[in-house]
């Protein structure tokens, strides 16, 4: 049998925006809860959570880690998730594994945009959800506008069940609404006490407001509320845990993680107000489809049931191998089980599962539905798979991640360490599905993608500790194009004469600009054998190859029609090799009066910002170069989207401009649209700097 009842199960996800005290708060729980015995400290390194270097430099959380306690006989599987912008879709994924959400707020600073992400998160999982108003022992502290900052921004009533009593240095409890009882928590234990008496007026006030909400759940209960009746407590705790699950209202809480006061009171209301697997299965039923035929399949949450897993994040670890981080979905994991990945079709063998809680592992046997655990080296599995018994598949749904928003190139800081760098960077693709990486054949040149620069700068890091691998970054190259706008005409001879056979080609050629996007094409127009049939194949890959190599300002040539349709040889010294030369003679004299031009690369954007930052996003996008194409009014009436088109040169550091102009709440995605003539100044500019660069290459 599993450890655990399928009732007795939480898992969570704890999300914030940066700085909110997240991962304080999970320290906090960890350590009342008894799972850890010290209280251990994000500023001083020493959380449980993160114990990444990079998250322990930066006193931030910058990948999901796991946990665990239990509380009152139920257990909780807790997944701290990072609320830095650049590092929300690994959030996303950890979030995928979880059946609520505990989301911490602030109480000075209001709903900040990684937050508004983070809730859309909890929409598109369908994740129930409590708030917890943290830092209430900070000054100038106020759960009463943080309360109503949340109701305003998700459009959805905040409904507390605990009010503080005090703030800053005077925070020293809460007030149970459901209950009518005052704690205080010295030394992290709460003690009961009498309701402050200046506090009686807003707690009866508030009472109300929950008592109001709970019997609007229900017709029977409302009418017995405007009869006059009380409702008992159970029908309170049961309305309240009913609203919570359908997500009517906001639960909402207050503590403070640093002084530990309000987590006990915290834990009671994960209990009450998020779901146990057994729960989900009631609002989102665990459906997957079979490889098989493509149908839906439909699992029971139940040990019973035939096992499947979801692998919802994976570890690069030099030393133990890949870590396979997974739910159970149905069914027991028992001993070693041999499954088969249900998305590759490979066979898999489970070995030894562990709990994690953070760095440390823990044996763990008999999962059942609803465990998250970890297994070292599966071959052929990466995140996002689906682990069944072979004789009854089936696939989850995958987490699509984001596109990544920003490319930089790279290179290894020694030379001849680039297959190094190669191999490296793909575990790294493995453990983040946000990282992009590829080869710019054209710029010769590595790329790596991701969600900002704070996230390219993080995956370097994690390559060099991780792998030995030391490794610069820089802005990529820009895919320029050459073309021209008018039509020329021009010779190319290629005459060389060094005693014995010599080389002779000779060719008239005509070029021509083509619509945007049309490409190359050659017409031979060559008649009475003014050129052997043999070496017309020759001038047209001498021209090809002038083209590509750029023929006005260093960039491939393109949208040209070449016709050739006059030319001469000699009987013995005409050869592919002379009229080949002939062509990219030919070309290059004729682009020269053509009048060529350079083309930029321009990306069709499209931006989702708040209303009150359109005015300057659209000023942004004017001083970009870029063309707004529309705007349009999203539903819920708070954000717009903007469609521009903007050159791609000046989109290269977008993500970290929005971010800044929007603090962290607007979006973007873009995609390549059309290529279109640069201005003459700024082919100019680009010249003098492909001098310079030719110049301090020659030194």
């Amino acid at each position: 049998m599993p450890n655990f009842a399928i009732d007795k199960l939480r898992d969570i996800a704890v999300v914030a925006h940066s700085k909110a005290g997240k991962t304080s708060l999970v320290e906090a729980v960890l350590f009342d809860a008894g799972a850890v015995d010290r209280l251990g400290s994000v500023q001083e390194g020493t959380a449980t959570t993160d114990y990444e270097p990079e998250a322990v430099d930066r006193q931030m959380t910058v990948t999901s880690t796991l946990a665990f306690c239990t509380w009152k006989d139920t257990r909780l599987n807790i997944i701290d998730t990072p609320g830095f912008i650049n590092l929300l879709e690994d959030s996303r994924g950890g979030m995928r594994a979880a059946d609520g959400a505990l989301l911490v707020g602030s109480s000075i600073g209001g709903v900040k945009g990684e937050a508004e992400r983070l809730w859309q998160y909890t929409e598109e999982f369908a994740l129930p959800r409590l708030v917890f108003i943290n830092k209430m022992d900070r000054d100038s502290a106020d759960f009463y506008a943080a309360a109503e900052a949340f109701e305003k921004t998700f459009q959805l009533e905040a409904v507390p069940l605990h009010l503080p009593i005090g703030t800053g240095e005077g925070f020293s409890g809460v007030v149970d609404l459901l209950g009518m009882k005052a704690y205080t928590f010295a030394g992290g234990k709460p003690s009961e006490c009498g309701v402050p008496g200046d506090m009686e007026e807003r707690v009866q006030a508030y009472r109300k407001k929950l008592v109001e909400k709970v019997a609007e759940l229900d017709d029977a209960l409302l009418e017995k509320y405007l009869e006059g009746a009380e409702l008992t407590a159970e029908e309170l705790l049961t309305g309240v845990r009913k609203g919570s699950l359908e997500r009517r209202f906001i639960p909402v809480t207050c503590g403070s993680a640093l002084k530990n006061v309000g987590i006990q009171t915290l834990l009671d209301a994960v209990l009450l107000c998020l779901p146990s697997p057994q729960d989900m299965a009631g609002l989102r039923p665990l459906a997957g489809t079979d490889p098989r035929d493509g149908s839906e399949v439909v699992r029971d949450i139940s040990p019973d049931e035939h096992f499947s897993a979801f692998v919802f994040k994976t570890i690069a670890d030099p030393f133990a191998g890949k870590l396979s981080l997974f739910r159970v979905c149905s069914g027991t994991l028992t001993g070693e089980t041999n499954v088969v990945n249900t998305v590759t079709g490979a066979k898999e063998r489970l070995g030894q599962a562990f709990y994690l809680l953070g760095k440390k592992q823990v044996s763990a046997q008999n999962l059942g539905p609803g465990e998250i655990a970890a297994v070292a080296k599966l071959k052929e599995t990466n995140t996002g798979d689906t682990l069944a018994d072979a004789a009854h598949p089936v696939i989850y749904k995958k987490v699509d991640f984001a596109e990544p928003l920003i490319t930089y190139a790279i290179e290894a800081k020694s030379k001849g360490e680039e297959e190094k760098v190669s191999t490296a960077l793909h575990k790294v693709l493995d453990e983040d599905p946000t990282i992009h990486f590829s080869r710019d054949e054209e710029a010769n040149e590595m790329l790596l993608s991701g969600m900002g620069q704070f996230h390219l700068e993080l995956t370097l890091e994690k390559l060099k500790r991780k792998f030995g691998v030391d490794v610069l970054m820089k802005a990529p190259q820009v895919p320029y194009r050459e073309t021209i706008s008018a039509s020329a005409k021009a010779q190319g001879k290629y005459k060389k004469q060094s005693g014995g056979r010599g080389q002779y080609g000779d060719c008239w050629i005509e070029i021509e600009p083509l619509p945007r996007g049309t490409g190359y094409e050659f017409v031979d127009k060559i008649v009475g054998g003014a050129i052997p049939r043999q070496y017309i194949p020759a001038v047209d890959k001498g021209i090809q190859e002038a083209m590509r190599q750029g023929l006005y300002a260093g960039f491939p040539m393109v949208d040209v029609r070449v016709t050739l349709y006059d030319g001469s040889f000699h009987a013995v010294d005409s050869s592919e090799m002379a009229f080949k030369i002939a062509g990219s003679l030919g070309i290059k004299k004729a682009v020269a009066q053509a009048r060529p031009v350079v083309l930029e690369p321009v990306m069709k954007v499209e931006i989702t910002t708040p209303e009150e930052y359109l005015g300057t996003i659209i000023g942004d996008l004017n001083s970009r170069r870029g063309k707004v194409q529309g705007m349009e009014q999203l539903p819920g009436g708070t954000n717009q989207k903007v469609g521009a088109l903007v050159p791609m040169a000046e989109m290269l550091t977008y993500a970290n401009q929005l971010h800044s102009i929007t603090s962290g709440r607007g979006l973007y995605n873009m995609e390549f649209s059309h290529y279109e003539e640069l201005p003459h100044h700024l082919v100019q500019k680009l010249l003098e700097e492909k001098k310079k660069v030719e110049a301090e290459e020659v030194k």
